[in-house]
């Protein structure tokens, strides 16, 4: 992983924020593409536009989190994510203040999650729902629909993974 300690304080230019460059740009992909979505397609299944054997574009409202996760539990689950989105996002830009910018596999990581966290956030905020419209499916199993902000979070967190993976065979030792 990367290291956080202050050793030494970094120059903003230095530091890991350099990145947020790709967190604006993974934000402003996914909230064009969902205001496409909504001012073009109808809302609904029957709605859907058929696009590979696998593969569909379909307009639908999740009122949850991860797999609809809580959509029907009230109305107060769209402030806990919320909540949980400026925690993760604060301490993400956090880790990126002292992480030094050339380490981008680490301020990669953190700028997608961060991007398709306030991406969702600003669904959250303004509609009380996210947008999603990406439906994959095989045979007459279809995965969760989910948007380019759920696929940015998803990628970030897999680059952290492969990240912590690459440094631990880094520090182990060479056997001769």
């Amino acid at each position: 992983m990367t290291d956080l300690s202050p050793k030494h304080k970094l120059s903003l230019k230095a530091s890991g924020v350099r990145w947020l460059w790709l967190a604006a740009l993974v934000y402003l992909l996914d909230i064009g593409s969902k205001l496409l979505v909504m001012n073009t397609m109808e809302y609904g299944w029957p709605n859907r536009i058929e696009l590979l054997p696998f593969f569909n574009l379909l307009y639908v409202h999740n009122y949850g989190a991860a797999f609809s996760f809580l959509s029907d539990a009230g109305g107060w689950q769209r402030w806990l994510f919320t909540a949980i989105a400026l925690g993760v996002c604060s301490l993400l830009v956090f880790w990126m203040r002292r992480s030094p910018a050339s380490n981008k596999l680490a301020n990669s990581a953190y700028a997608l999650i961060i991007g398709g966290a306030l991406g969702n956030l600003s669904d959250r905020l303004y509609h009380g729902f996210v947008v999603d419209f990406l439906d994959f499916y095989v045979g007459s199993y279809h995965w969760p629909a989910f948007n380019i902000a759920d696929m940015a979070i998803v990628a970030g967190a897999g680059l952290i993974i492969l990240e912590g993976f690459l440094t631990d065979k880094k520090k182990q030792p060479a056997n001769h």
